[in-house]
């Protein structure tokens, strides 16, 4: 007697998602895991949509009978308000990078900060945390932001290119969790010198968009750094902060743990975290030059 093997069928939208590695995670752990895992991109650029399409989106998904979605860049928070319910951790961080379809509804999820924070656990789980920097308030920014001052006794300190962008999400911070652990700041320089640590979660060192948001002469030794890109792993942040003795953390642990959390919540199969992590740094080193801008952070 032949046993059907369970299928599960999800999607990425996004923009810019040719060089995602995500899909390939999902579905070698789908193979792993004796499933008809299949997982599909759809890219806002290539079809010259924004995101306006999002509803036409997520229901020709559910006619399609697609299990979920995976949502990024620049879709996540747009997202929210087309689902009918949501985890307690995207209600708090307000934005969703996993859809799940189940039983008529569409459920969101965020896996985006928890996957840093067990990251950060693994990687600098001993390191001092009393005040750290966070570059950046957008999706990624704000799930890490959440979930660290969630997790861990953190004063953190917020900058992004858009002030009131960074402003808006102190506010809401402050609100969740305690009034004065969230501040901002409009120069690195500023703050940078009194924090143990600093945490770059804008695009800033991918290929399209090289260089540092840190400049090398800020960085100390008893400085660790974090860096939420991923492809490549050693940005030049990171290059610059090991060179000058600094404790670093690249980008491969969070979006392998992010991706994982999300196969459990489409699957119901728990993923093997370290099955993955072997997987995501073969993809790393075979994805061919001219993919790589498409590949880094989780945005």
């Amino acid at each position: 007697m032949t046993v059907e093997r369970k299928s599960v069928l999800v999607g990425l939208i996004g923009s810019g998602i040719d060089g995602s590695l995500t899909p390939s995670m999902h579905e070698r752990e789908g193979d792993r895991q004796d499933l008809r895992y299949m997982y599909e991109r759809i890219d806002l650029a290539r079809l010259a949509l924004d995101q306006k399409a999002l509803p036409e989106l997520l229901l020709a998904a559910e006619r399609l009978g697609f299990t979920g979605l995976n949502i990024t860049h620049p879709c996540k928070q747009a997202v929210v308000r087309h689902l009918h319910e949501l985890s307690g951790e995207a209600s708090r961080i307000g934005a969703v990078n996993t859809v799940l379809f189940r039983d008529g509804k569409r459920i969101g999820y965020n896996t985006d900060g928890r996957a840093f924070v067990d990251s950060f656990r693994n990687q600098l789980g001993d390191a001092p945390h009393r005040s750290v920097v966070l570059a950046g308030a957008g999706g990624a920014g704000t799930a890490i932001a959440h979930s660290l001052l969630a997790a861990m006794d953190t004063t953190l300190i917020v900058l992004d290119e858009d002030q009131q962008r960074a402003e808006a999400l102190a506010v809401r911070l402050n609100e969740s969790v305690g009034n004065g652990r969230a501040q901002t700041a409009s120069k690195l320089e500023d703050v940078i010198a009194r924090a143990d640590g600093f945490i770059n979660a804008t695009p800033v060192g991918m290929e399209h968009s090289p260089g540092s948001v840190l400049p090398r002469d800020l960085i100390r030794r008893e400085l660790w750094v974090a860096d939420i890109v991923y492809f490549p792993l050693e940005t030049a942040l990171l290059k610059a902060a090991r060179s000058r003795g600094c404790r670093v953390m690249d980008g491969g642990g969070m979006a392998v743990r992010q991706a994982a959390a999300a196969f459990t919540i489409f699957s119901g199969c728990n993923a093997d975290v370290t099955r993955m992590q072997e997987h995501f740094k073969e993809l790393i080193e075979a994805v061919p030059r001219e993919h790589r801008r498409a590949v880094g952070a989780a945005e």
